[in-house]
């Protein structure tokens, strides 16, 4: 579905016109929306616009990583926006001339609903132009990413991670889920970052003139987002190492353990062991209370081992 806004010299703003009607001499400057376009209408962006091939490429392959690109009359862009508030992204292009603003994405984006609500509405107080409703648009991709990562502070804090409850394997599995959110988030907000510094210190762009503190605006927003992400990474990464350092500790506890009881069975099994060869001419099977002996020196030793043990604080796993 193709969607249009222009602006005419004696009328102002009007929507869904033709894009015949685009190319009247009246039209100071249009914005086309190409809202999960069909194949036909796809192939405009060459018959009609008559854009970059490359580019167009672009916007018909895979999903392509943040950038820009110059031509000679126009700025070609590919931004990241969320997947209905998941971390994962959704390639918005974006063509951009002095007259005329071309937007292209194969998935519906409640973004761009958004930013036509807002240019609107500005355009009944201020003028507005091509470079102000790009903005509009970056602004409105932005700022769901912080609602997403404000939700996964609040989960954070929800876990209450203790070192007592580190070891459950639910807890730490949820961790793992979302360090690895974070993680996604984190490449497309770096991504999307380093675009919007290209985007400020570009010769290409410096048409932009007034209109480039917006864009510093919506970078300063990325730097924040992005510490809170780096906050958050640590954060999971502590709890992590929490994690296995507690199961390697409780290991070393068992481990201990299970030396200690083989430990105080090795002299008894020892005792066993002479008595159990069986030669004819040992004195001590005629002893008639020689059984009872050995099972005494046997408990004896184990009773002993086991007050030593003790002692030391073998037997206190929570240590």
């Amino acid at each position: 579905m193709i969607h249009t806004l222009a602006k005419k010299a004696l009328s102002g703003l009007q929507t869904d016109l033709s894009l015949e009607d685009l190319s009247a001499q009246d039209v100071e400057w249009y914005w086309v929306d190409f809202d999960v376009p069909t194949d036909e209408e796809a192939a405009l962006l060459r018959t009609f616009f008559r854009f970059d091939e490359l580019s167009i490429d672009d916007c018909l392959e895979g999903l392509e990583r943040p950038k820009m690109d110059h031509y000679d009359s126009y700025d070609f862009f590919v931004f990241h926006a969320l997947n209905e508030g998941r971390p994962e992204p959704v390639e918005l292009d974006l063509f951009l001339g002095k007259n005329q603003i071309v937007t292209f994405h194969q998935q519906a984006l409640t973004e761009i609903t958004q930013a036509c609500k807002q240019v609107l509405d500005v355009s009944q107080k201020q003028e507005v132009d091509p470079d102000y409703i790009a903005y509009q648009i970056l602004d409105k991709i932005v700022d769901p990413y912080f609602p997403v990562v404000y939700q996964i502070e609040d989960t954070l804090n929800d876990l209450d991670i203790k070192s007592s409850d580190i070891a459950n394997r639910h807890l730490i599995e949820r961790i793992f889920e979302i360090r690895n959110d974070l993680l996604k988030l984190r490449h497309m907000i770096g991504s999307m970052k380093e675009l919007l510094y290209r985007i400020l210190n570009s010769e290409h762009l410096k048409r932009l003139g007034d209109k480039i503190h917006y864009f510093n605006d919506i970078y300063d927003h990325l730097l924040q987002l992005s510490d809170m992400i780096d906050s958050n990474r640590e954060l999971t990464a502590d709890a992590r190492d929490n994690y296995l350092s507690l199961v390697s500790f409780r290991m070393n506890r068992i481990m201990t353990l299970l030396t200690v009881v083989t430990s105080i069975f090795i002299p008894m099994t020892f005792l066993t062991g002479i008595y159990g060869m069986n030669f004819h001419y040992m004195p001590e099977l005629r002893w008639r209370y020689g059984y009872y002996i050995v099972l005494g020196i046997m408990a004896v030793i184990g009773i002993a081992m086991l007050l030593w043990f003790r002692r030391k604080d073998w037997f206190d796993m929570k240590k």
